[in-house]
């Protein structure tokens, strides 16, 4: 079976083909997977301007399908099911595929299969490393989610944390840009922070020890677990951004000047970025044994930082845990990972009607 995997949910619009291989240890192979970013149209604003974004995709989605199905070797005769994604995201953006998608599996008469955004990025974990060892704990962490997900079966996933306020990518973001730095600040943080002192300054980490006052959804646990497992398995990166802008403007007027050595800034990367991957990881780990998990997953565009990468590599190997990590290009927002995870939908009878309508804050299922 042969699908068409289309991804316009922010700033990449992405199209990929991906077929079955009849392995259940590697069950997909991608033939190709086409992404045109728009980094550099959003740089100079600092951040994704939604109306840029949605224009940006109904410039380039007809050109990046074509690609798509040229690298794969394949015509739309070839393909059995067309996959898009349905949310959460910007609802501009998301728009832009599902037309396509629609109109394309109306055209050729095929199935439409929706597929949730942070699916796709669980399943890019299959896609690169094959079959996930079960039950599993998967983080994904971008941009604009961090979201943890108790994993019992192949795709049944079930929300156990999330962040309460900022996404981790988004802290990544805002840190850089209190800081001078470039947008995506992810990746410029993560190249500054090399080498320098991890501890340069001291930055606290939320632990989130009480109720919400917003309801927050039904946190998933196994059989007989005791309890919930509340903000235990829970993020806040808020007061950490506030605590590196305190700073900033702390040093700023100590030293009497509008950008800081730097040397200075460097440590202050390093140690942002220690607290952060610290938070993640802390609770991770503790999940993974609170479930009884056989293997841990990071996903998501924030899965491409060398810390991340490593520290979770030594707790894994600590623990005894197989870790899986999706490759840089599976990273980030890619239509491989949709496919992927819209041939689980399609095995499973999940498909869509052609009113389907995007949804920007679509629930997991």
């Amino acid at each position: 079976m042969i699908i068409l995997g289309i991804e316009t949910s922010c700033d990449e619009t992405a199209a990929a083909v991906v077929s079955e291989t009849g392995d259940a240890a590697r069950p997909w192979r991608v033939r190709s997977n086409v992404i045109a970013s728009q980094v550099e149209i959003h740089r100079e604003w600092g951040g994704v301007v939604p109306e840029f974004a949605s224009r940006q995709h109904v410039r380039d989605i007809c050109g990046v399908v074509e690609r798509a199905l040229d690298e794969a070797d394949a015509g739309w005769p070839d393909l059995d099911a067309i996959a898009v994604t349905q949310g959460p995201g910007l609802v501009g953006s998301l728009l832009v595929g599902l037309a396509f998608a629609k109109s394309a599996a109306a055209a050729l008469d095929l199935p439409l299969v929706p597929v949730h955004h942070l699916a796709g990025h669980i399943e890019s974990l299959v896609v690169d490393n094959g079959a996930q060892p079960l039950p599993a704990v998967v983080l994904v962490v971008s941009g604009g989610h961090t979201s943890l997900y108790y994993v019992p079966a192949e795709g049944d996933y079930r929300l156990a944390g999330r962040t309460r306020d900022d996404a981790a990518g988004e802290a990544f973001d805002k840190v850089a840009k209190l800081l001078g730095l470039e947008y995506p600040g992810g990746p410029v943080i993560d190249r500054v922070a090399r080498g320098a002192d991890d501890r340069a300054v001291a930055l606290p980490v939320a632990r989130i020890t009480h109720a919400d006052r917003n309801a927050a959804p039904e946190l998933a646990r196994p059989a007989g677990y005791p309890g919930k497992l509340g903000g235990r398995t829970e993020f806040s990166f808020s007061g950490l951004k506030t605590a590196v802008k305190r700073h900033v403007a702390a040093r700023r007027t100590a030293l009497g000047v509008e950008a800081l050595p730097d040397a200075e800034v460097a440590g202050i990367c390093a140690s942002f970025q220690r607290v952060v991957v610290e938070a993640l990881l802390d609770r991770t780990f503790e999940a993974a044994r609170w479930f009884g998990a056989r293997s841990i997953g990071i996903a998501g565009g924030v899965s491409a930082n060398s810390r991340l990468r490593a520290d979770a590599a030594a707790r894994g190997a600590a623990a005894g845990l197989p870790l899986l990590l999706p490759s840089l290009p599976l990273a980030t927002d890619n239509a491989a990972m949709i496919a992927a995870a819209g041939l689980r939908n399609l095995r499973a009878g999940r498909t869509g009607a052609l009113d389907l309508n995007a949804d920007a804050a679509l629930p997991m299922e």
